[in-house]
C-alpha cells in the first residue's frame, strides 16, 4: 500500500489553529485579519523516515518554505527552499533519507514541476524541467529507497505517462506509455499493478497491468464510484485493500487475498464512509480507520497500536492526527485539531509511551478566546439528514438546545467541490465571522461526500435544484429557531460555494441580503467545456453529476441552472473574487457575469488577482481578499470590521478595473456597490 502511506505521510495541515492558554479577558476583542489569514508559524510537520530530522513548512521572508532541523534540536532549523512567490505548501520524503521532494507551479496554473533537495549536499535540482507540463509524484517505497515514480503529461497533455526516476543519477525510465488510463495503483516494489479509467457513463474500470493486453479486474458503476476504490497492497503484494461501497450504502474497508479471491470486511459504519487513519510504515497494513459523521471517531484494527492510540487520546483535546511515523515505527509526529484551539504538535516516543509537546502552529492567536463549533442535524424538506456546523459569537448565550438568547446576522458558508464535505474542527472563516458578530452555518448539502452513496448520488443533476434547496432549508431552520431575522442572511463560498452564491442571488433573490462568490462558475455550459487537457477524461463525471450537454435539450437544462442567464434578478449586493490563472474555474466564468451586471448597470464589487489560481495562496492576496470581504459584510449586515488600512498593499489586485488601490478607495467602491 505504498500509495496510501505516501499520501497519508504527506498530508498538508494548512488550517491556522488557535490555542488558548493566555486568553484575552474580553471575549469580544477583535482578532486581526493578519493573524487569522496570514501564514501559519509551522505546519505540515513530519520526520524523515530514519527519524534524524524534523521537517515543516514555515514562512521565510513572508513566504511559506520547507524547513529542516535535527529532530533533537528544533532550534537549529534552517530553510531548505527559498521560494518568493506563492510558497511551498507540501513536500514528500524519499526513503533514502537524503532527498526532500516538492512541487511548484507558476502563479496557480497547476503545471507543477518536481524539485529535489539533497540533505547531504544541500543542493536543489529540478527533476522535471519541461514547461507547460504537469508533473506528479506517484509513489515511493522503502524497498527501493533511491527511486520514485512520477507522472508526466509531456507527450500527451490529456494523459500521464509513468516514469521511474533514480534519485542518485536523476535518470528517468518510461515504464508505461499511456493513452488510456487516468490513474494507477502500484505495489511496494514500485510495479504497476492496475490502471483505472472512466467510461463514457462515469463508471470506473480497473485493469490489471501485466505483460500483454491490460485485463479488466473490476468495474465500479458511476453510482458507486465515489465511495468505492482500490487503495493499494500490503508489503507482500498479495493482499489488496479496497474501499467497498457496492451493494451497500456507506463504504467499508475490505481486504482481498488475490491468490484465493477471498474477501474480508475489516471496518464499516452505518452512517459514514470509512476513512484510513493510519497504516503500518513497512507492512503497509491498515491499523486504524476513522469514521466521520458529525464528529470523528476511530476504530483500531491492529492491537499493536491500541495502547498508543489510547494514550495519545488522553494527553490533549481535539481530534488526533498521525502526521508521520519513522520506518522503524519508534517515533511518531502527532497533532491535535480542536474547534477553538490551534493545531498542537507532539513528538511521540513509542517505547516509553511519552509524548513531547513541540509547538502550536500559530502562536500569536494563543491569547484570543475563540468560538466553539457546534454539530447539528438539519432536516431537508424531503427528509434527508444534513450534517451541519454552526458557530456563534462568543457574547451570544446558548440554551441547552444551542438556541441563542438573541438574534444575530447569519453567514451561510457553502463548501466547494461539491464532492467534498465540511467537518468539525478549527475553521478560520468561522472564527473570523463569529468574531465580527455573525453566526456562521456550514451545511453538508446532498452531493457532499462521506455520508454514503445514497446521499452523494441524491445530488446528481441537482445543481441549482435540490442541492440549493438544502441550503435554503438550512436558512429556514435558522430563522425558525430564532437565530436570525430573515433579512439578515448572507451567502458566501468558493468554487461550488461561489456558484451556490450566484444561484442564491439570481434564483432565490429574496432569501439573501448579499453574497460573496470566490472562483465560482456562472455558466455551466462554458464551465464544463473549459477544462485543462488532463481533465478531459473526467468530463464523464460532469455529464453524470452535473448534466450532459450534447443535445440542445441537454444544453437548455444547464442554461436553466446557470446564474448568467438570470442576472436581471440580482437585487442584493454581490462581491466576486477570481484568480487569473485558475484552470478549474477559469477567469471567464467571473468576467461574463461581471460584464453582464455592468452592462445592466447592476453594482458589483470585482476583485481580480493577477498571480493566483483556484484560491489565494499568497498571504498578501489572501489578507486583502478578507479585508474587502469584511468591509462588504459590515456595510450590509452592520457587523464589526477593521478598516482595510494597508491590507491591500501587498496584493496583486485589480479592483473594479483599478490597480494599486488604497484602502480608502476600496471602501468607497464597496460603499457604492452596496448603496451606502
Amino acid at each position: 500500500m505504498s500509495k496510501i502511506f505516501y499520501i497519508i505521510g504527506t498530508i498538508l495541515i494548512i488550517s491556522v489553529g488557535i490555542f488558548m492558554f493566555q486568553t484575552i479577558t474580553d471575549n469580544n476583542q477583535i482578532i486581526p485579519r493578519k493573524i487569522l489569514f496570514g501564514n501559519p508559524d509551522k505546519a505540515r510537520v513530519s520526520l524523515t523516515h530514519d527519524g534524524k530530522y524534523i521537517l515543516y513548512v514555515a514562512p521565510k521572508d513572508g513566504v511559506l518554505n520547507i524547513w529542516l532541523a535535527p529532530s533533537d534540536d528544533i532550534s537549529k532549523a534552517e530553510a531548505i527552499t527559498h521560494d518568493k512567490g506563492r510558497g511551498i505548501w507540501s513536500y514528500a520524503k524519499a526513503y533514502n533519507n537524503k532527498n526532500i521532494l516538492y512541487t511548484q507551479d507558476f502563479n496557480g496554473d497547476e503545471n507543477d514541476r518536481i524539485y529535489s533537495y539533497n540533505i547531504e549536499t544541500k543542493e536543489t535540482k529540478l527533476l522535471t524541467p519541461a514547461k507547460g507540463v504537469k508533473a506528479k509524484i506517484a509513489g515511493a517505497s522503502h524497498k527501493k529507497p533511491n527511486e520514485i515514480l512520477i507522472y508526466l503529461n509531456e507527450r500527451n497533455p490529456e494523459y500521464f505517462d509513468i516514469y521511474k526516476l533514480n534519485l542518485d543519477t536523476l535518470e528517468k525510465e518510461l515504464i508505461y506509455k499511456n493513452d488510456r488510463f487516468t490513474d494507477y495503483v502500484t505495489d511496494e516494489n514500485l510495479n504497476l499493478r492496475f490502471g483505472s479509467l472512466l467510461d463514457k457513463d462515469g463508471a470506473v474500470e480497473y485493469y490489471e497491468l501485466k505483460d500483454g493486453e491490460p485485463k479488466l479486474f473490476t468495474k465500479i458503476s458511476m453510482e458507486d464510484s465515489f465511495n468505492t476504490s482500490i487503495l493499494g497492497f500490503d508489503a507482500s503484494g498479495e493482499t489488496l485493500y479496497m474501499l467497498e461501497g457496492r451493494n451497500r450504502n456507506t463504504s467499508a474497508l475490505k481486504a482481498i487475498t488475490l491468490a484465493t479471491g477471498s474477501e474480508e470486511i475489516l471496518a464499516e459504519d452505518a452512517k459514514a464512509d470509512i476513512g484510513l487513519f493510519t497504516v503500518h510504515p513497512t507492512k503497509q497494513t491498515p491499523q486504524a480507520v476513522s469514521i466521520d459523521y458529525d464528529r470523528v471517531s476511530y476504530k483500531i484494527l491492529d492491537k499493536d497500536i491500541e495502547d498508543d492510540i489510547k494514550y495519545l487520546q488522553s494527553i490533549d483535546r481535539g481530534d488526533l492526527i498521525i502526521n508521520s511515523r519513522t520506518l522503524d515505527d519508534k517515533t511518531w509526529i502527532v497533532a491535535y485539531m480542536a474547534d477553538n484551539a490551534p493545531m498542537k504538535y507532539y513528538k511521540y516516543d513509542r517505547a516509553n509511551k511519552k509524548a513531547e509537546f513541540l509547538f502550536t502552529n500559530l502562536k500569536e492567536l494563543e491569547q484570543y478566546n475563540l468560538a466553539k463549533m457546534i454539530p447539528i442535524i438539519i432536516k431537508s424538506r424531503d427528509g434527508l439528514d444534513l450534517v451541519s456546523y454552526i458557530t456563534f459569537p462568543n457574547d451570544v448565550k446558548l440554551d441547552k438546545n444551542n438556541i441563542p438568547d438573541r438574534k444575530v446576522p447569519l453567514i451561510l458558508n457553502v463548501h466547494g467541490g461539491p464532492w467534498v464535505r465540511d467537518s468539525w474542527g478549527y475553521n478560520p472563516e468561522h472564527q473570523w465571522l463569529a468574531n465580527r458578530g455573525y453566526a456562521v452555518l456550514s451545511i453538508n448539502y446532498r452531493g457532499s461526500t462521506g455520508f454514503g452513496k445514497d446521499f452523494l448520488n441524491a445530488g446528481n443533476l441537482e445543481y441549482a435544484g435540490k442541492m440549493h434547496t438544502d441550503l435554503i432549508d438550512g436558512v429556514n431552520w435558522a430563522i425558525k429557531n430564532n437565530i436570525v431575522d430573515s433579512d439578515k442572511v448572507c451567502i458566501m463560498g468558493g468554487s461550488y460555494g461561489g456558484y451556490a452564491t450566484l444561484v442564491g442571488l439570481t434564483m432565490t433573490p429574496d432569501v439573501f441580503a448579499c453574497g460573496i462568490d470566490v472562483v465560482g462558475m456562472s455558466n455551466l455550459l462554458t464551465h464544463v467545456q473549459s477544462k485543462a487537457p488532463y481533465m478531459t477524461p473526467l468530463l464523464s463525471i460532469y455529464k453524470t453529476r452535473i448534466g450532459p450537454w450534447d443535445t440542445e435539450e441537454e444544453k437548455e437544462f444547464l442554461r436553466q441552472r446557470s446564474p448568467i442567464n438570470f442576472v436581471d434578478n440580482i437585487k442584493k449586493p454581490l462581491f466576486i473574487a477570481q484568480g487569473v490563472h485558475d484552470v478549474r474555474v477559469v477567469q471567464a466564468e467571473s468576467e461574463q457575469i461581471v460584464n453582464s451586471m455592468q452592462a445592466k448597470h447592476i453594482p458589483v464589487v470585482y476583485a481580480l488577482y493577477k498571480d493566483e489560481g483556484h484560491g489565494f495562496a499568497k498571504a498578501g492576496n489572501r489578507i486583502s481578499y478578507y479585508a474587502l470581504a469584511e468591509q462588504f459584510l459590515a456595510k450590509v449586515l452592520k457587523g464589526r470590521a477593521e478598516h482595510i488600512g494597508d491590507d491591500l498593499k501587498n496584493a496583486n489586485l485589480i479592483l473594479n478595473d483599478k490597480e494599486k488601490i488604497s484602502g480608502t478607495e476600496a471602501e468607497k467602491i464597496i460603499d457604492t456597490a452596496v448603496g451606502n
